[in-house]
């Protein structure tokens, strides 16, 4: 038998059951009554039928073998042996343990369901906060992507912007490029026309020389047949016959240097370089103007050339130049070869003048001898014979023979005279504001320049109403008002010799203008025309001031030819005949004839055109009877070569629509004048290589008697100019 041992519930029994035996012992602790057994063995807080605590099997219960368990079968024999109330503390104990388990395992349920219940919050709040995290990673993912976007989107217009930079420099480019190309081209073609027209005035210039050598040839036999004047003890033909051979050996030099280079250039394709200056002739020949060659008068000669011209010319012209790189004779060498061609006419007319002089003187000694003679016999033979005198030189029908005048009227030159004075005096007026050595002066000088010329340079034929902008302006100025120039304020009354100034100024701008745009443009002439007229008809001054400027720098609009006078310097003569002198060298005739057209055109545009918003009851200040005037004083006036026909071309063109309204058959009879009178005159003394303005004239007569009608100019300002 083994020891007893104590259940695993005696510590139930101990704290439960034991204090409320204490309280009420039995009478006799080894009693063993059936009341006190079936007292203790039947307690009432302890279960009938308790259950069994799985840790121990029950006693019943079997093993997998069919045999009971053997710790059941060691306990079992014990517990038989101990007493009712060992079973009775065993059962309690065994109850104890129930209740203590059953305690536990709510106990632990509870703690469970609670560690759960936290487990599923804590589950629950991991979750929450993973999906917090979750959102703020997404959200910063999409920042992150947006900031990307952005900067993607940025680039990608920056880039698209540098794209269309490039192309737009690139099509820049290739305008400029196709411009250049363009140009090129037509500087290629033009350069090809040129050559064109450069070799065919080379055939014209080389047929001309041709002309040229054979005249001169013709007029050397003439020269020659003046031996039969041998006679003659006054005249020295030797010397006339001298120089008509240096002439001839000239030109004859000229072709032939032209022949010898043009077999040259065939052989090596190189231009043969000139050794000499390149100037022909003296110094004073190189300088003068072609239409005084072709008239037979030189300024430094005078109107009536001694004979020979030995002060002068007695040297033989030289050609110092070579032909042109086609084998041609050059422009120069042409003129050496008319201007010899003149000398030799005008040997030729000197020779006769020296023989009909020479002829007169004989014949009037003889006559004096004679009546002498006739004097001694009517003395010895008896009275006198009267004689009747003889007969004034008339012309074929009995018409004195009378050449056009050289000179202007009297009244036209003091006209002229007294713009030329006024204009003196409006210069002696500002000369304080124009020497002042005050920087302040200074600047009022050169803003009231500025205010006076940038408004005229500006005029052209957008629209009427920039042109009346144009005129306010100025009009403002010469007012005394206030007006912006330059960013500042800028009046007449700034200085008291301001509006002096400003007046000669704006004239003088005014036909600079016609000196250089309408030159260059003649549609130019009358926009600038009509405000330099509205300007005229309300300061009239700067109109005589204009008048003053065209005189001096175009003396043919006056009309006026000056005259050389004995002792005036060549240089100083040119320029009052409009010629511009630089370093004593004078500008090319084409250059001349063109300023002094734009000149011409600007007056015929003045005369003819009014400022649309004045005045319209008040007459022109200077309209078309001063064009009709001019007219007939320069068919009054001897023609001169190249400049007369440029000159008419011009005016009518411009005028003469205006003139044939106003006139009518009055004009149609001058152009009759000038077709079948005038223009032979003009004819006659023009060369073959000034006939361009020549055949200008004669084309624009003949197609208006054609016509019967001026045409309109080209440019001209109608209704619909001024609404734009």
């Amino acid at each position: 038998m083994s020891l007893p041992k104590l259940s695993s519930y005696s510590g139930w029994v101990v704290d439960h059951v034991l204090p409320h035996m204490q309280e009420d012992p039995p009478p006799s602790e080894t009693s063993t009554s059936p009341s006190s057994t079936s007292a203790l063995g039947q307690p009432s807080f302890v279960p009938k039928s308790p259950v069994r605590d799985p840790a121990f099997p029950p006693a019943s219960s079997a093993t997998p073998n069919g045999t009971k368990d053997k710790y059941e079968s060691q306990h079992t024999e014990p517990m038989v042996l101990q007493s009712s109330r060992g079973i009775k503390v065993e059962g309690c104990i065994r109850m104890y343990e129930l209740l203590h388990r059953m305690k536990g395992a709510e106990g632990l349920r509870q703690w469970q369901e609670e560690q759960e219940r936290k487990v599923r919050a804590l589950s629950e709040m991991a979750s929450e906060q993973l999906k917090r995290f979750d959102e703020r990673k997404e959200l910063k993912h999409h920042k992150e992507f947006q900031d990307l976007r952005e900067v993607m989107e940025k680039s990608s217009r920056e880039a698209l912007g540098q794209q269309e930079k490039l192309k737009a420099e690139h099509h820049h480019r290739a305008k400029i490029l196709n411009l250049k190309l363009r140009e090129a081209e037509q500087q290629r073609l033009k350069q090809v026309e040129q050559e064109r027209l450069r070799k065919e005035e080379g055939q014209i210039r080389l047929r001309n020389l041709y002309a040229l050598q054979e005249e001169v040839l013709h007029l050397s036999q003439q020269l020659d047949s003046s031996d039969q004047h041998r006679d003659l003890p006054e005249v020295d033909l030797s010397a006339f016959r001298i120089r008509g051979n240096q002439l001839c050996g000239l030109i004859s030099g000229i072709i032939r240097a032209t022949s010898e280079y043009a077999g040259l250039s065939l052989l090596w394709p190189l231009p043969l370089r000139s050794t000499g200056s390149g100037r022909t002739g003296s110094a004073a020949m190189a300088h003068r103007p072609s239409h005084y060659a072709a008239r037979g008068i030189f300024p430094d000669r005078g109107t009536n050339p001694c004979p020979l011209h030995r002060q002068v010319d007695s040297q033989p012209l030289r050609h110092q130049g070579s032909p042109d790189m086609n084998g041609f004779p050059t422009a120069e060498e042409q003129a050496v070869a008319e201007r010899a061609l003149q000398e030799m006419r005008d040997l030729l007319v000197n020779l006769q003048q020296e023989i009909a002089r020479a002829c007169e003187d004989r014949r009037r000694q003889d006559e004096e001898e004679a009546r002498v003679k006739r004097q001694e016999s009517q003395v010895q033979q008896g009275p006198e014979v009267r004689k009747e005198p003889p007969a004034s030189r008339q012309g074929p029908g009995g018409k004195l023979n009378e050449d056009l005048q050289v000179k202007v009227q009297d009244s036209t030159m003091q006209w002229y005279q007294q713009l030329q004075e006024a204009s003196s005096q409006c210069v002696l007026a500002f000369e304080g504001l124009s020497n002042s050595k005050d920087s302040q002066a200074k600047k009022i000088k050169m803003d009231l320049q500025k205010a006076a010329t940038i408004p005229v340079s500006q005029i052209s034929t957008i629209a009427g109403s920039k042109l009346k902008e144009i005129f306010d302006k100025i009009h403002s100025l010469l007012s005394g008002k206030p007006v912006q120039s330059g960013g500042r304020s800028v009046s007449v009354t700034l200085n008291p010799q301001g509006l002096d100034f400003v007046q000669y100024k704006l004239a003088e701008k005014f036909v600079k203008q016609g000196e250089e745009e309408v030159a260059s443009h003649h549609e130019a002439a009358f926009p600038i025309a009509v405000v330099a007229s509205g300007i005229w008809e309300l300061h009239p001054r700067v109109g005589d001031l204009i008048l003053a400027h065209l005189h001096k720098k175009c003396p043919y609009s006056v009309p006026f030819y000056p005259a050389f006078k004995e002792g005036m310097a060549l240089e100083d003569y040119q320029r009052m005949l409009g010629y511009q002198v630089t370093d004593s060298r004078v500008e090319q005739q084409d250059n001349f004839l063109k300023r002094m057209s734009g000149m011409i055109r600007l007056y015929a545009a003045i005369i003819q055109l009014r400022w649309p918003y004045g005045n319209r009851q008040e007459i022109h200040p200077h309209g078309l009877n001063h064009g009709w005037r001019w007219l007939a004083q320069i068919l009054n006036m001897e023609p001169l070569s190249d400049v007369t026909a440029t000159l008419l071309f011009d005016f009518l063109e411009v005028c003469g629509n205006a003139l044939m309204k106003q006139y009518q058959v009055q004009f149609w009879k001058m152009i009759l004048l000038i077709k079948e009178d005038y223009f032979p005159r003009i004819e006659a003394i023009t060369s073959s290589g000034e006939m361009g303005s020549l055949i200008r004239l004669k084309q624009f007569l003949e197609k208006c008697l054609q016509r019967k009608e001026i045409p309109v100019p080209k440019g001209f300002l109608t209704s619909s100019f001024w609404r734009s």
